[in-house]
């Protein structure tokens, strides 16, 4: 069952971010993941978001998404992610036969 990734993150070092972000596609190509959406500019329609921006990411089953983020080589390019940012990654079940 595909599973999603969002990350809602604040960006606090901005050059140390870019450098992360900068290496992320081939990382996560490389395990069969898909970026869907990422935006620093999203309408909050309802509530308070106390974040800069929106990650959402897909991947085929949660295995996937456990090889990806325990991948030696995503670990290597998180550490500037983990420097440069706080906020929360959440891990959510697609629907099935949507």
């Amino acid at each position: 069952m595909t599973v999603f990734a969002i990350a809602q993150i604040s960006v606090h070092d901005r050059p140390r971010y870019e450098r992360y972000v900068a290496r992320f596609m081939p990382v996560l190509k490389q395990y069969g993941g898909r970026l869907l959406a990422a935006d620093e500019r999203a309408t909050v329609v309802e509530g308070a978001w106390p974040h800069d921006k929106l990650i959402l990411m897909a991947f085929e089953d949660r295995a996937a998404f456990e090889r990806w983020a325990g991948s030696p080589e995503y670990q290597e390019i998180s550490k500037d992610r983990v420097a440069a940012t706080e906020g929360v990654v959440l891990l959510v079940d697609g629907v099935p036969g949507a």
